[in-house]
């Protein structure tokens, strides 16, 4: 490993940054062992810098993935779609040989069409295709560092209006027209049964609650602005979707069976390539509660 690409801060890991942007590779540590409080606060710490962090090559049962996960917060349950059957708090996103649709092949950051979005998402690489199903990842915080002062006043007191079953899906359905459609999902809770809110408003410039930094909060779930119409808000919703993964803000992560990946949904949009269609792709997914934006 370069020497330059390593961060040398830390005693109990190693860091290995991935991409000028965001992310970083996490060595030394095996994350089927209980992990002490000292190895687990520099873990903590290298996410919070890096906003993407990646385990190579982890042996881990869902049990391990729980535990793991739980150490970073509460399990932040999905409101649309089923857990794995005896792991209410996994869900197992598979797409088949045979799909041609993909789960998260559009740049968001999950839940945020919930009154309190998903703080982080844990996410483990079970079954991979040989070539492709990689993941893009986003920096936020550059995304609205880079916006013009103009800009940053003019946006400074928008709020998005956020909606996890819109039209403005990629392919212009909301879920139940998707399912009637035979374009194929994860099997889905049935509605009457969904207790989570799922329209929500949240600020478009968001200060991160533990590094006080500013992000640009907007993803395919924002719909418009409030207080507009979809037509007033329409142009400039779109230039800060296209702002915000500019291709220097952004890396791109390639999984192997055993990749276990953690990423802060406060901070980063992420985007699931769909380019394998023909193979399998499995992966195991926890998401982790967090606050109200502000």
């Amino acid at each position: 490993m370069a020497e330059a690409a390593l961060n040398t801060n830390y005693e109990r890991i190693t860091v290995k940054r991935i991409a000028g942007a965001l992310g970083a590779e996490i060595f030394g540590v095996d994350l089927a062992q209980p992990l002490d409080d000292a190895t687990f606060g520099e873990i903590y710490r290298a996410w919070l810098e890096n906003q993407v962090i990646v385990f190579r090559d982890q042996d881990i049962t869902p049990d391990h993935h729980l535990a793991f996960a739980k150490r970073f917060g509460k399990i932040h349950p999905h409101p649309f779609n089923k857990p794995m059957e005896g792991y209410p708090d996994i869900l197992e996103m598979t797409k088949r040989e045979t799909d041609t649709y993909n789960h998260g092949g559009r740049w968001h950051t999950d839940q945020m069409y919930t009154p309190q979005p998903a703080k982080a998402t844990m996410l483990v690489a079970r079954e991979m295709p040989p070539y492709g199903g990689d993941t893009m990842f986003s920096n936020l915080y550059r995304a609205y560092e880079t916006l013009s002062d103009g800009m940053k006043t003019a946006i400074a007191g928008l709020k998005g209006v956020n909606n996890g079953d819109s039209k403005k899906h990629e392919s212009g359905m909301t879920r139940a027209e998707r399912a009637k459609a035979g374009i194929g999902q994860m099997p889905q809770i049935d509605p009457t049964d969904i207790k989570i809110q799922t329209i929500s408003t949240h600020p478009i410039v968001r200060t991160h609650p533990e590094t006080k930094r500013k992000a640009l909060y907007i993803g395919s779930h924002t719909e418009r602005f409030h207080g507009m119409t979809d037509e007033e808000s329409d142009p400039l919703r779109q230039y800060l979707l296209d702002h915000s993964h500019r291709p220097e803000f952004t890396m791109r992560l390639r999984w192997e069976v055993g990749t276990v990946t953690l990423w802060d949904n406060r901070c980063c949009q992420h985007y699931a390539l769909n380019d394998y269609t023909g193979f399998r792709r499995r992966m195991h997914k926890i998401t982790i509660c967090g606050d109200t934006p502000f």
